[in-house]
């Protein structure tokens, strides 16, 4: 199963980014990060009728095709997603990508609530854009600095590590079983 994450943070050093590498680290299967700090910003005109899909947006969408399921990792800035996570999903609402495709939303944040604004948007956006977003491999991690190792850029935390195995999990046996005869 091929796994594609999609990041709402663009820091090199962010904690978001370390639960993504941490998550990915305990997927049983290939994985890959979109890069969506390359996108431009949305504008349907750019993607109309008589125009051709701008590089970035045609990598990501190629990406989230080829995938099986989607982890979106992300901070949330001002009780909400950030933009540049925003944009991303703004130019795949009608490509038609995400349709059924399985999705687990994870929001950490150095707050007590975990980033529960934004992870109930992604949830909102995804469900609207037809993704199938799996409530059980859905988290908000709360108080998540103490929980990063600052050298390894990785989760040290165990009940966390945890968590995030089983969220994976949930997200696994979400993803149906490949049609008979398709490799």
């Amino acid at each position: 199963m091929r796994l594609l994450a999609l990041s709402g943070s663009l820091r090199a050093r962010s904690s978001n980014g370390a639960v993504l590498r941490s998550a990915l680290g305990l997927w049983d299967g290939p994985s890959t990060t979109a890069d969506i700090g390359a996108l431009p910003h949305f504008n349907p005109d750019l993607d109309g009728e008589d125009a051709t899909a701008p590089a970035p947006v045609a990598a990501l969408r190629t990406a989230v095709a080829a995938a099986d399921a989607l982890l979106v990792v992300s901070p949330e800035y001002v009780h909400g997603v950030p933009g540049v996570l925003k944009n991303a999903l703004d130019w795949l609402v009608s490509s038609g990508e995400c349709v059924h495709k399985p999705v687990a939303v994870i929001t950490a944040s150095p707050s007590p609530t975990g980033g529960d604004h934004a992870n109930a948007q992604l949830r909102e956006t995804l469900g609207m854009m037809t993704g199938e977003v799996v409530t059980a491999a859905c988290r908000e991690i709360p108080a998540i600095g103490p929980k990063v190792d600052a050298t390894t850029q990785r989760v040290t935390d165990e009940p966390t590590l945890t968590d995030l195995a089983s969220a994976l999990s949930h997200l696994a046996k979400a993803v149906p079983p490949p049609a008979a005869g398709t490799p």
